[in-house]
């Protein structure tokens, strides 16, 4: 059964585009096709992200108002087969509705086992547009308390809509993970929703996005351990959280 999943975060910054990436990756190297659609229109990075800005020509507003078939817009990475990117456009035209977008994601998760929406940070319009489409969430979040706060307010509006949602816990420092088990509790029940997993903050996420190489090919270790888990997790793996 195909899955789209809205990735969202009540703030900029806390790794939202490097999770999709990431996660989109790993789960497209352990065999299941998957799609990263774009939906932060106007700030779009997913592309440099996944070390594709020289393939993505059309947009998923070429395949709504029919310039472009899908089976064009959306382009395979060159060196993960079955993973795919479907980028956004730099200005949203007149008309768009959260129903076109809606009819876009059905459509993609016809050819696709996974849809991973980077949502815009925030709640405004394109967050609306691009979370209306999802079956569930990942909310990503940091343990400073204004991104919880915003990841709260997130949760907030999702919640009556979808029935399944996750919080991710993103750039936790190494060496305080055992002190902060505490705080991710914290996090876990301001936040009100399970964990779906730790990152620990790492070099080689800024060094591989700065190379365009997904992290998958750039590291075996850290951050790249942590969203291998986490694409388990979704395929449904029972795997342990990295809490040590």
């Amino acid at each position: 059964m195909s899955i789209s999943i809205a990735v969202t975060s009540g703030k900029g910054g806390t790794g939202k585009t490097s999770f999709t990436a990431a996660v989109g990756s790993c789960l497209a190297a352990l065999g299941r096709r998957t799609l990263c659609l774009d939906m932060d229109i106007g700030l779009r990075n997913l592309d440099i992200a996944l070390g594709m800005s020289d393939l993505s020509v059309m947009d998923f507003t070429d395949v709504i108002q029919g310039r472009c078939a899908f089976e064009r817009a959306a382009v395979e990475h060159p060196r993960i087969p079955g993973l795919f990117l479907l980028t956004a456009p730099l200005t949203l035209p007149p008309g768009i509705t959260a129903g076109d977008v809606a009819a876009l994601v059905a459509r993609a998760k016809e050819s696709f086992d996974f849809v991973l929406i980077d949502c815009p940070a925030g709640l405004g319009d394109g967050f609306q547009l691009a979370s209306e489409a999802a079956d569930r969430a990942v909310v990503v979040s940091m343990t400073d308390p204004s991104a919880l706060r915003d990841a709260q307010r997130t949760v907030a509006e999702l919640s009556p809509r979808l029935e399944t949602l996750h919080l991710v816990m993103n750039r936790v420092q190494p060496k305080l993970i055992r002190k902060l088990h505490t705080n991710i509790d914290q996090a876990m029940n301001t936040a009100g929703l399970p964990l779906l997993g730790v990152i620990p903050e790492d070099p080689k996420v800024t060094l591989a996005a700065g190379e365009g190489t997904p992290l998958i090919l750039a590291a075996r270790r850290g951050a790249a351990v942590a969203y291998l888990n986490i694409a388990k997790r979704l395929m449904g793996r029972q795997v342990p959280l990295m809490m040590t």
